[in-house]
């Protein structure tokens, strides 16, 4: 039997099977060998994965893929939103090949990547699949585009076929202390109460994964499914933005509930509604901030400014500026939201703010 009939196999099984309290440890145990089984159809399909056309040098200060099913909208946005030309038609497949276009914003370059349309049991190589989620992974914002017309099945499939290959949308990594040792046993503890989670399912987990000697503390409640995360090591934790296109297809009370639902933004490509938003909206998801330098004596660079991630230090600040700034560095002065004092003298490790003005002072 290969591995796409074990796969079917343990579906067939978790879906026939009650959820409740005695089929829990059951369900973990075929939710571990379908993790596993799904590694290693995405091991054995690794050289498949690179494609022509979809080995895209990640350039810019921060990359976006475009991903649907065809003709959804995908290359009409992508030509109106960069000065990229995408091939566009009225029939499915028309993109066959991964295109890369740049959107400008606040001082960014943000790479956004045109992809092939994918369909049902992509995960699993069929169509292009397996070369769009490999270039999916090395997203930092992965945007979701779906037609308004249709149901919203559209979007659960495309959720299932990234979740297959181990991209987690909009969650955070668990918070789980997990190392394999030489010797010792299991060593497992919790720091808080556990609702579906116990000992023996963790024992019986790493079993199935050969592990035999680990050490485990588990800092949240989390479910099985992340536990199973969390001992491959291999997910991908990525933004997630749902964007729904041709709105001027459906009412406005379609629209309504559309544009209130999480993470998400309506659009119609075709009469050029709500892109401006779609841009903005992009550039939070992003988490991408803006800082500017200054010299002493001398008016902050407000035509340049450096683009930095969500959570930068003053370190990273010194690594944008030039390399070999922190093994010079003294202080810095900071203006700005991070700061509680204007200017507030700080060192390396330092929080900075979006639109921070920053002046470093080095060592003479």
């Amino acid at each position: 039997m290969g591995v796409l009939e074990k796969i079917a196999d343990i579906e067939r099984e978790i879906a026939r099977t009650q959820k409740n309290k005695a089929t829990e440890y059951h369900l973990g145990l075929l939710k571990a060998k379908l993790a596993k089984y799904r590694v290693q159809l995405l091991d054995t399909g690794k050289a498949a994965a690179k494609g022509e056309g979809f080995d895209v040098m990640k350039s810019g200060d921060a990359r976006v893929v475009l991903i649907g099913f065809p003709s959804v909208g995908k290359s009409t946005l992508l030509n109106t939103i960069t000065k990229t030309h995408s091939e566009a038609g009225a029939y499915e497949f028309t993109t066959l090949t991964c295109i890369p276009g740049k959107i400008e914003y606040n001082g960014a370059n943000i790479q956004l990547l045109d992809l092939p349309g994918i369909i049902e049991g992509a995960s699993q190589g069929k169509g292009r699949g397996r070369q769009v989620v490999s270039v999916a992974k090395t997203a930092d914002l992965i945007m979701i585009m779906l037609d308004a017309t249709k149901s919203d099945s559209q979007r659960e499939l495309l959720e299932a076929e990234l979740e297959a290959v181990g991209i987690r949308l909009n969650c955070e990594k668990p918070n789980v202390y997990f190392k394999v040792k030489n010797g010792g046993g299991l060593s497992f503890n919790a720091t808080c109460q556990l609702s579906t989670l116990t000992e023996k399912m963790v024992q019986s987990i790493l079993h199935d994964y050969k592990i035999f000697n680990a050490d485990i503390l588990i800092r949240e409640d989390i479910t099985v499914e992340q536990f199973i995360d969390v001992v491959l090591g291999n997910r991908r934790y990525v933004r997630a933005l749902y964007c729904y296109n041709k709105i001027d297809s459906i009412s406005l009370e379609q629209v309504d509930q559309l544009a209130r639902t999480p993470n998400t933004v309506v659009i119609s490509c075709e009469l050029s509604l709500n892109l401006d938003y779609l841009i903005e909206t992009i550039w939070k998801n992003l988490r991408l901030l803006r800082v500017y330098t200054k010299r002493r004596g001398e008016f902050p660079d407000f035509d340049g400014g450096l683009i930095i991630r969500g959570g930068s230090t003053i370190e990273h600040v010194c690594h944008a500026i030039h390399r070999s700034l922190v093994s010079e560095f003294k202080y810095a002065l900071v203006w700005g939201r991070s700061t509680k004092h204007n200017p507030q003298r700080v060192g390396l490790s330092h929080l900075v703010d979006n639109e921070d003005v920053i002046q470093v002072v080095k060592r003479r």
